[in-house]
């Protein structure tokens, strides 16, 4: 029962790392929001994805929306792009979508950048897919981060 414990800890302290990346991949033009977009990168460029997000809100039950996670958490698996679902679609929304207007955030893609992996942004992005890799070890395959509060 420690286990459970230790992940739940664990994804709280990965929001922040999660947070992080976000505001960087933002800020460099690295971010691809909402379910279609996402697809068509995935589609066009596979290999320019580095991480992925699902959200969704707790009473969110949309079944087309379910089939949508189905397919990209399918295609995350077969092509080695670390996946987690966030729990907050709003913090989400407030932190990649434009101030002061809803996006879908339903996906989002962090691709990848040429990059030197000793850059504090790569660290973070790093250290997320390391959760991702410990979590699948606990057969935890899409695990929930929680985003920190704004």
């Amino acid at each position: 029962t420690l286990l459970p414990t230790l992940i739940q800890t664990k994804m709280v302290n990965e929001g922040k790392s999660l947070s992080e990346a976000l505001l960087s991949a933002n800020a460099e033009g690295r971010l691809t929001v909402g379910v279609y977009e996402c697809a068509k990168i995935m589609n066009e460029d596979p290999d320019s994805v580095s991480f992925c997000l699902l959200a969704t809100d707790d009473f969110e039950c949309d079944i087309a929306l379910q089939i949508h996670f189905t397919l990209i958490q399918a295609f995350c698996f077969d092509n080695d792009i670390s996946i987690v679902r966030v729990n907050d679609l709003n913090a989400l929304n407030a932190l990649v979508g434009p101030k002061g207007q809803l996006e879908d955030t339903h996906c989002v893609l962090i691709t990848v950048r040429i990059c030197s992996y000793l850059t504090f942004k790569c660290k973070t992005l790093e250290k997320l897919h390391l959760f991702c890799e410990e979590s699948r070890s606990y057969n935890e395959w899409v695990p929930e981060i929680t985003l920190p509060e704004r």
